[in-house]
């Protein structure tokens, strides 16, 4: 029986990346999804994996409640959790609306919380989970007009390391990926000058790719990395190093 993966946002440029290399592995692919139903079914269709979708608001501890009788119903369990869904609402700081704090924070940290909360249990008593949360350069160096996503990803690890010391007695291990700058669809709607601006502060001197990170993620989701938790691996091509 192959292993089950709940990959959150898996619809986006690393989300789809990572859902590929999984099922490329083995793996049983699920994916939440926020847009219209539509788009994500017209999304499904056309992988080369397939794939189980499901409607959650990530941010709302309710609806990912609704999204566990769902899943179990259907699946039986969950051996792989990969928090990837988040947004951004870039402003400087004095121009940084309380909405705009809440959203991000909500979306990219409370929704660790209202995921694993879920699922983290039915881990710990099968002896097996691997949890691997999705951070960012920006969460470990800051960055300017990103007070509210650089905190909510510094928060991501910190989240990190205090679950890995919760799952690593039951077999469930915890870790952080921190992409730099990475070829999506989100990265390259950036204008081109601003954008290589970007690519001249990265050491090699490229945009990562999507199938990178996904590589990353699927090692953390194997056995063979049963002796790794509590890591923040960097995948930012040189642009941080500590």
């Amino acid at each position: 029986m192959s292993k089950i993966a709940l990959v959150t946002g898996g619809t986006g440029g690393i989300g789809t990346a990572v859902c590929q290399r999984l099922a490329d592995n083995g793996f049983t692919i699920i994916s939440t999804y926020f847009e219209p139903e539509e788009q994500a079914k017209a999304w499904a269709a056309k992988q080369n994996f397939k794939a189980s979708i499901y409607p959650c608001n990530v941010s709302d501890y309710a609806s990912c409640q609704e999204l566990k009788a769902k899943v179990l119903a259907d699946h039986g369990q969950v051996d792989v959790i990969v928090n990837n869904a988040g947004i951004t609402r870039d402003a400087r700081f004095l121009k940084m609306t309380p909405d705009m704090w809440r959203a991000v924070i909500s979306t990219n940290l409370d929704s660790l919380f209202n995921v694993c909360h879920q699922f983290f249990e039915g881990m710990t008593e099968r002896g097996f989970g691997r949890i691997i949360n999705i951070s960012s350069v920006n969460g470990q160096k800051g960055q300017s007009g990103q007070v509210n996503y650089s905190s909510a990803k510094a928060g991501v690890h910190g989240f990190t390391m205090a679950l890995a010391q919760e799952g690593v007695s039951k077999g469930v291990t915890v870790n952080t990926v921190s992409p730099g700058y990475i070829g999506t669809e989100m990265v390259m709607a950036i204008r081109e000058d601003i954008r290589n601006k970007i690519i001249e502060q990265i050491p090699v001197k490229r945009l990562g790719k999507p199938e990178e990170i996904a590589a990353t993620v699927a090692f953390l989701a194997s056995d063979d990395a049963a002796f790794i938790t509590g890591a923040n691996i960097s995948a930012n091509g040189g642009q941080f190093m500590h």
